[in-house]
């Protein structure tokens, strides 16, 4: 399944992306619950409860021990994204997917998968805004995951900066083949000063030869101003970590 961008750029999109921990032993049993969660989360698009959901495997930026994977369930309204799936719909979509299956079966099933996953962490975000592109999700697809966090009293001046110095970055980036998507994410959640991450932003390339591309990629046609507009914005939040990984499901 293909998926542009471009098709919620006037909507709302809010996120909640799950950071899966699965214990070595597991690993392989793990790549049939993602399958399993794919034939899920499709019948829970059908039901028009979500309106996305994608599975990433991480390839670098912590340590398996603490995840391995990222996943992602899209909404567009908040309270839909607060209530999320419970149980018996998650239950009720299973037996969907697998009409083979009596009840006593699906639940085994169900249970027996979610107990194979920890979950570290888990946030809840908005896209707030996004570059314009007809990108198209598919599996091999590569993201990087930069966790942000505004420093205070520099809330508004690093949206601004995201949005009217580096979007334009990334959007030329994009014309020019380097790159394939980019978005800004801001914490769904009210949040104290002790939060790790207060955004995130999210930048996609179609394969491992167009993000490397891109990093070796110079602007030389960048002046003075733009420069300094580039310092001020990298100066008004901290970058907490960087993860980079590989989509391996999605839904639309």
């Amino acid at each position: 399944m293909l998926w542009a961008f471009t098709a919620n750029a006037q909507k709302d999109q809010y996120m909640v992306l799950e950071f899966v921990k699965v214990e070595s032993d597991q690993l392989f049993d793990y790549i049939e619950f993602k399958d399993l969660m794919e034939k899920v989360y499709r019948q829970a698009l059908n039901d028009h409860q979500i309106t996305g959901w994608d599975f990433w495997a991480l390839q670098s930026g912590a340590s398996h021990s603490d995840f391995q994977y990222i996943m992602i369930t899209y909404y567009d309204d908040p309270v839909k994204m607060m209530d999320g799936l419970d149980e018996t719909k998650m239950i009720e979509y299973t037996k969907i997917a697998y009409p083979h299956l009596n009840d006593a079966q699906v639940v085994k099933l169900f249970e027996n998968s979610l107990s194979m996953r920890e979950l570290p962490m888990r946030l809840y975000m908005k896209q707030i805004v996004s570059t314009e592109d007809d990108f198209h999700m598919r599996p091999g697809v590569l993201a990087s995951f930069d966790l942000m966090k505004a420093k205070e009293g520099n809330f508004a001046a690093y949206e601004k900066a995201e949005e009217e110095v580096f979007k334009p970055i990334h959007q030329k980036r994009i014309e020019q083949g380097l790159m394939g998507h980019w978005s800004l994410l801001r914490t769904a959640l009210p949040l104290g000063t002790e939060a790790k991450s207060t955004h995130l932003t999210l930048n996609m390339y179609k394969d491992y030869m167009q993000f490397f591309n891109a990093q070796a990629y110079e602007d030389l046609d960048q002046t003075e101003a733009d420069r300094k507009a580039v310092n001020e914005g990298l100066n008004s939040r901290e970058q907490k970590w960087v993860y980079l990984a590989t989509l391996e499901n999605v839904v639309r």
